[in-house]
Parts: structure tokens; C-alpha cells; sequence
């Protein structure tokens, strides 16, 4: 990882993590359970890699954090939401996440699906009326729109509906990839747009060419989480390694082999690279977001 990228991701942490404190309801406000369950949660770590792109992608169109602070909560809620409904018993039942025991076992079942459900709402919420936010009405309508889209159906859940029902299926490549599009990367392409909708009078074809390279990205940290899964370790990944392959999940390595599963990632980094093409270097940081991707360790 290259300093400035170093520095600015942990400039991105320290800044997303004040924020999402900041906007939190109270751990001692009724429901306390509740608002503890959410709290435990969002504030459990985390690479905050959603939050990095809103920030990121700002920053290559010269834009002001400050304003987009609500969309980089925003998309980390519903990240952190799903995930609290992926670890129950019903879909991965896992019980580590971040290193720490998972919601529903920290808490109860009932607890974490409604501090999912909570956690959702609020992601809403804060598009819709966060104070430091600097879009214009239309915009933050677009970002609502975006948001709701890439959560749903259409996109994060339809990919989890998906991927539970092809536990035990062969899968080719493109039938993986449209999987994962949804699952994994409508949320990361969510978190790219909403910064360029953060942008009044944002050339379209710009918008275009960094949603490539946020759909580019979004796979890649999928094959990246499939090789890790494989090759990583308990420990260092917070969450119970070849969990996939025990439960006879579609991976990449499984269809491509690990070097193809690799060679793959590259593949999907060049492409993220050629997206940027019409950038200089306002845009570095969106390219070192894409080769750490694809050489993170957990």
C-alpha cells in the first residue's frame, strides 16, 4: 500500500467513524437493547471500504468531505445491516464477524434483525435530512433512489437470495458474476455514485466511466474474498475462514482455480485502471483503492 494511500484510508476511518458515532441514536435512548445492538455493530471495526470510495471518489472531483459525510454513513449502514442478517442463523449463521462474536450472539436472534432493520431505516434517514450534506434536493432525491435500488431486490438482497440458492449448484462464470454484481457490488457501486450525484452539473460521461470502475472494483473484492477465504486465516480475516467451501458454495477459485481466481482479479484491477484513464492524478487514490483491493489481506 503506497503512503498517500496509507495515510489518506486512515484519515477516511478516523473521519466516517466520528461521523457514524455522531449520527447513532444514544446507546441509554429507549430501546436501549436496540440501540446498543446497533452500536455494537456499526462501531465493531471494519476496513470502512464503502465510506473510503464515497470520500475517494470526492476527491477526484473536488469536492469537500465535509459533504459527503451523510452518504458515506449512509452506505455503511446498509452495509453493516446486511451483514448483521447474513451472520444469522437462517442465512450463514456465522458467530464471528470483525473478530467479534456476531449480533445475534452478542444479543439474541430478535435483537439483530431488528437492529438490521433499524440500521437500514437510518441510512435513509440521514440521506434525507442529514444537516452537513451539500447536494441539492435533486440530488440527494438521486441518492435516496440510488441507495434503495442498490439495497434491494435489484441488487445487495436479490444477491443474497441468489447465493443462498446456489449452495450446493455449479455455477458458470457469468452466472457468478451477475450473483456478486448484485451482492457485493451494487453496494460498492452505490457508494461511487452517490459521490459523483454529490457533484452539480457532473459531466455524464464522467459518472459513466467511474461507475465502470466501481462494477470493476466490486468484483474484484468478491474474487478477492473467495481467494482470502481459502487462503487466509481465522484471525486475521475476523470471520471464520473456508466457511464458503464448507457450506459448498460457487467461488471463483472453484470455477477458475486459485491462479485463474487471481489472474482474474487483475484482470478486473486493469480494467478499473482503464475506467480512470480520463483522469490524472485527483484520481491516484482511486487507483491504489484498486490495487489494495485486490492485495488486502483480509
Amino acid at each position: 500500500m503506497s503512503n498517500a494511500l496509507n495515510e489518506y484510508l486512515s484519515y477516511c476511518q478516523q473521519r466516517v467513524e466520528q461521523a457514524l458515532q455522531d449520527r447513532l441514536p444514544n446507546a441509554q435512548l429507549l430501546p436501549q437493547k436496540l440501540h446498543q445492538a446497533m452500536r455494537y455493530s456499526v462501531l465493531n471495526g471494519g476496513k470502512r471500504m464503502r465510506p473510503m470510495l464515497t470520500y475517494s471518489t470526492g476527491k477526484a472531483l473536488g469536492l469537500d468531505p465535509d459533504g459527503l459525510d451523510g452518504p458515506a454513513c449512509a452506505v455503511e449502514f446498509i452495509h453493516v445491516y446486511s451483514l448483521i442478517h447474513d451472520d444469522l442463523p437462517a442465512m450463514d449463521d456465522d458467530d464471528l464477524r470483525r473478530g467479534k462474536a456476531t449480533c445475534h450472539v452478542a444479543f439474541d436472534e430478535a435483537t439483530a434483525i431488528l437492529a438490521g432493520d433499524a440500521l437500514q431505516a437510518l441510512a435513509f434517514e440521514v440521506l434525507a435530512h442529514d444537516p452537513t450534506m451539500t447536494a441539492t434536493p435533486e440530488g440527494r432525491l438521486k441518492m435516496l433512489t440510488a441507495l434503495a435500488k442498490a439495497s434491494g431486490s435489484q441488487g445487495m438482497v436479490g444477491g443474497q437470495a441468489i447465493d443462498l440458492q446456489s449452495v450446493g449448484t455449479k455455477l458458470n462464470l457469468p452466472e457468478l458474476e451477475n450473483m456478486h454484481i448484485h451482492k457485493t457490488g451494487a453496494l460498492i457501486r452505490a457508494s461511487v455514485t452517490m459521490a459523483t450525484l454529490a457533484k452539480p452539473g457532473l459531466d455524464p460521461a464522467v459518472a459513466t466511466k467511474l461507475d465502470h470502475y466501481a462494477k470493476s472494483i466490486g468484483l474484484s473484492f468478491q474474487v478477492k474474498d473467495d481467494i482470502l477465504d481459502e487462503e487466509g486465516d481465522t484471525a486475521t480475516l475476523g470471520k471464520t475462514q473456508g466457511k464458503d467451501k464448507d457450506n459448498d458454495k460457487p467461488t471463483y477459485p472453484a470455477l477458475l482455480g486459485m491462479a485463474g481466481a487471481k489472474q482474474k482479479a487483475q484482470e478486473l484491477h486493469e480494467k478499473a485502471l482503464d475506467s480512470l484513464s480520463i483522469f490524472g492524478k485527483e484520481a491516484d487514490l482511486l487507483r491504489d483503492l484498486s490495487l489494495y483491493i485486490i492485495q488486502r489481506t483480509h
